[in-house]
């Protein structure tokens, strides 16, 4: 009996041991396949943060070119409308000064024109003042002379002692 104590622990534990590495076997098998599977699981989202961080660079890359085109893009119609409104201020500007340079030349034009016919308005309103003279002192002498020919005409009749009474000198 003595030697059941020592064999069946023997077979036992060896039995134990072969059991035990068949399923350490297993479980390095296993453990391998989780490692191996948690890898590839790390490396495709390592794979995928990667492949999104580069679309998320190029998304980036590309949204700052075209905010730089658009930007210069706007920049340019800027500065192109800035040229336009220059050109246009200077063409108003030329068109202007060669009308105010027409405008003086008419200008001088029609004072001269009308210093002439002022001058002319002068004469006009000298003659016929100077006629109305004439013709005042026209008057003005006829009634002298009206006047002396009835003075005169009393004094003959005074002369000869008669007067004429209501008969007047002048028709």
């Amino acid at each position: 009996m003595n030697k059941l104590y020592l064999i069946a622990p023997i077979l036992l534990t060896l039995a134990f041991s072969g059991l035990y590495s068949l399923h350490s076997k297993e479980a390095a098998d296993k453990a391998e396949k989780v490692r191996i599977e948690a890898a590839r699981v790390v490396a495709e989202t390592e794979a995928k943060k990667q492949a999104a961080e580069k679309q998320a660079k190029e998304d980036s890359d590309r949204r700052t070119a075209e905010r730089l085109a658009a930007d210069k893009a706007k920049e340019e119609e800027k500065k192109a409308k800035w040229e336009a409104a220059g050109k246009a201020i200077t063409d108003d500007t030329t068109t202007y000064q060669a009308q105010a340079v027409k405008n003086e030349a008419e200008t001088k034009a029609l004072e001269t024109k009308l210093a002439a016919l002022r001058a002319d308005k002068d004469k006009a309103t000298q003659a016929a003042f100077d006629f109305e003279l004439a013709i005042e002192q026209a008057r003005v002498a006829k009634r002298t002379t009206e006047l002396e020919i009835q003075r005169l005409v009393e004094a003959v009749a005074r002369k000869g002692g008669t007067t004429l009474g209501s008969v007047t000198a002048t028709p």
